[in-house]
């Protein structure tokens, strides 16, 4: 059967009109001619043909037999992901929450017309920029503990490979994220075409590859029936545990549109569920007896407990055999800040309570997380000769370090763990001595955040927001200076409420993260408030959802704070003997004459209220009339460079430094940097 796709070239005399219907021609011959998006009553050129050939009764949208189901393979993408469920909590919900789409050329005639039809069911979320709608996805995933996703949909060319950077952060934070995205045509017959890249040897070679190393799953679809295999393998690689991550599926032009007759099973109702893999038991036995055998345990709790839903059973864990617990970044708001055991954030950007305790622990039991270098203090956090429990859904991070694995749910293998410790307790002396370092460093936490200790700085405007936000509140930073002195300085007065996007650290993530968190949070929280912390570089990076957000209705709280550039980059140059150097405003030598952006003003034209405080205290004041608000409230503070860093908590972290150097004071830094190099664990 021969299949022909009938369009029409620039001419004066057709006019066409968006139509949603698949209008479906078909001759004595067999031969099918399709027309996708065109209002034959207004394509005149074609009226007099079309009369002539189509039968007496049209045969319009979709053709249903008993067996198959006749879509398009864009239609049929749509309708998949419109029928894939998940239970949350005794709920019956949609998987897809829905769609982030800018359409181009690649993508609206075919994908966009598949789209409008499942607009009630996929709501579809225009974006301004390719890449904040990736971190958008990732915002609402995390909101989710990545048990709903969201895809984004971009054009074939710029519009795609703007989605490169937000796959890299979904890649690298293990989190849903389904890409749809356009490409050049299969047939290859209209090549070259509009922002297609010519590979000479390699014609099969296109834009849309890079994905690969970003992805989880990567598919390009060359021919209607793929989408049967490659859709229920992207859901279940974005719903595993252990290879959860971005899914990506090339789309060409051509083949987006192409017909064809797809099994009726295909779209029924499915309800999923993220699989629990329990523990081995032998696995089990040797990390139970390990741990049996520690004088100092500790428990570094990451961000998969969260992803396991295990913030209870690792709070009974801790209680029943009195163990301290000390959190990464990602793992934020495990436990309650005044919880007794909770000992606080360790690593390089942690607290010294924390950091005191790994540092003499001989066992430590890791629980979902990738021990990423900011934990470990670039292996320098620990004593050598200290074990490692390691309790991950992944083997890959469960094997670190020459680690004890127990290759599983963190849920399950804290309950399977606990049964098998039979009573064990940490000694008391240890968890007292590690519960009066932590009243130590929220003494120290107190005067750090408190008004007129120093000039304006990132920790002031912490404490104002943390004293006067609801517990629900969902706090949300990613780059810069902010993901250090929120890990150091926030108080977490609700479980699973902070989200700082340091697996990727991106620019940018923050007021978009931050807007597709508070699509997902308005779905089972909306008398909450969604809070983004952003520095003055992370803002003009990236800021185009302000907007966004305002127009959806989405109401974001956003703390602006301006300390003249990259400061916290600036910070690491002086720290390391340079100069400063080309990241503040003012030490950039191709400036002629420095001077500040209005922010105010800038956020006021994207329709946010918005206002500028001269200190903490007036930042109260704004903080209040932003909650008591309906509409995104966008607050601008300026801050300090210099003074405005907490000081205290720190580990060592591996940065290059130059070996050879004419500069007396970065031969010095380089000297102190590699002294404490001998402490580093080298494990694999």
């Amino acid at each position: 059967m021969g299949l022909a796709h009938v369009a029409a070239a620039n001419n004066a005399n057709a006019y066409f009109t968006h139509n949603r219907a698949h209008i479906e021609i078909q001759f004595a011959t067999g031969c099918k001619f399709c027309i996708f998006g065109i209002e034959v009553s207004q394509a005149a050129f074609l009226r007099p043909a079309i009369r002539s050939i189509l039968p007496a009764k049209r045969e319009v949208s979709a053709r249903m037999t008993e067996e198959t189901l006749r879509l398009t393979t864009a239609q049929a993408i749509i309708r998949y992901l419109a029928n894939q469920f998940i239970e949350i909590d005794g709920e019956e919900m949609r998987l897809c929450g829905g769609g982030f789409g800018i359409f181009g050329h690649g993508n609206v005639t075919c994908l966009g017309e598949a789209l409008y039809d499942a607009r009630a069911e996929l709501p579809l979320y225009r974006g301004q920029n390719e890449q904040s709608m990736g971190f958008a996805a990732a915002g609402y995933a995390k909101q989710w503990l990545r048990q709903r996703f969201m895809f984004c949909t971009a054009s074939a060319g710029p519009g795609t490979s703007n989605l490169l950077t937000s796959a890299a952060l979904a890649h690298a934070n293990r989190l849903p994220m389904l890409m749809l995205c356009g490409d050049v045509f299969l047939t290859r017959l209209p090549d070259p075409v509009l922002q297609q890249l010519e590979h000479y040897g390699n014609p099969a070679m296109g834009l849309n590859d890079a994905f690969k190393p970003v992805s989880r799953f990567w598919d390009r679809i060359t021919h209607p029936a793929q989408i049967i295999q490659s859709l229920p393998a992207a859901i279940a690689t974005m719903l595993d545990p252990a290879d959860c991550g971005p899914a990506f599926i090339g789309l060409p032009q051509d083949v987006q549109g192409w017909a064809y007759d797809y099994p009726v099973e295909l779209f029924a109702k499915k309800l999923h569920r993220i699989r629990r893999q329990a523990p081995d038991a032998d696995e089990i036995r040797d990390a139970a007896a390990l741990l049996t055998s520690a004088r100092r345990p500790v428990i570094i709790a990451g961000g998969g407990v969260q992803y396991s839903r295990a913030t209870a059973e690792l709070t009974a864990f801790a209680e029943a055999h009195q163990i301290p617990v000390i959190e990464t970044i990602a793992g934020r708001a495990n436990l309650l800040d005044d919880h007794p055991l909770n000992i606080g954030p360790v690593g390089v950007t942690g607290s010294d309570s924390a950091n005191a305790i790994a540092e003499k622990a001989d066992v430590i039991v890791a629980i979902g997380t990738r021990m990423q270098d900011f934990t470990t203090g670039s292996w320098t956090a620990f004593d050598k000769s200290a074990r490692i429990v390691a309790i991950n859904a992944a083997r890959h991070d469960a094997a670190k370090h020459m680690s004890l694995p127990v290759v599983g749910d963190a849920k399950l293998g804290i309950e399977a763990l606990g049964a098998a410790l039979k009573g064990y307790s940490a000694p008391a002396e240890w968890t007292r001595s590690a519960q009066d370092k932590r009243k130590a460093w929220t003494a120290y936490v107190e005067s750090n955040v408190a008004y007129g200790n120093r000039p304006n700085s990132y920790a002031q405007a912490i404490g104002v927001v943390n004293a006067l936000c609801d517990p629900r509140d969902r706090v949300v930073t990613a780059s810069g200076g902010l993901p250090a002195e929120v890990t150091a300085n926030w108080r977490t007065l609700s479980l699973g409420t902070v989200d700082v996007e340091f697996g990727f650290s991106c620019m940018g993530y923050e007021i978009a993260g931050g807007w597709g968190a508070r699509i997902a949070q308005m779905e089972r929280e909306p008398d909450k408030d969604t809070i983004v912390l952003v520095g003055d570089g992370a803002y003009l990076l990236m800021n185009s959802d302000i907007y966004s957000s305002v127009l959806t209705g989405k109401k974001l709280i956003i703390l602006v704070l301006d300390n003249g550039g990259f400061a916290v980059i600036n910070k690491l140059q002086n720290n390391t003997g340079n100069e400063s150097f080309n990241n503040l405003i003012a030490d950039c030598p191709t400036v002629a004459e420095p001077f500040a952006v209005d922010f105010e003003a800038h956020a006021a034209s994207m329709g946010a209220n918005t206002e500028t405080v001269s200190n903490p205290a007036e930042l109260g004041d704004a903080f209040k009339r932003a909650k008591a608000g309906t509409k995104t409230h966008v607050i601008v503070m300026k801050v300090d460079a210099y003074d405005g860093w907490t000081t205290e908590g720190h580990t060592w972290w591996e940065v290059g430094t130059p070996h050879a150097t004419g500069n007396p004071k970065v031969k010095a830094a380089h000297e102190a940097q590699e002294a404490t190099r001998i402490k580093q664990r080298k494990g694999v």
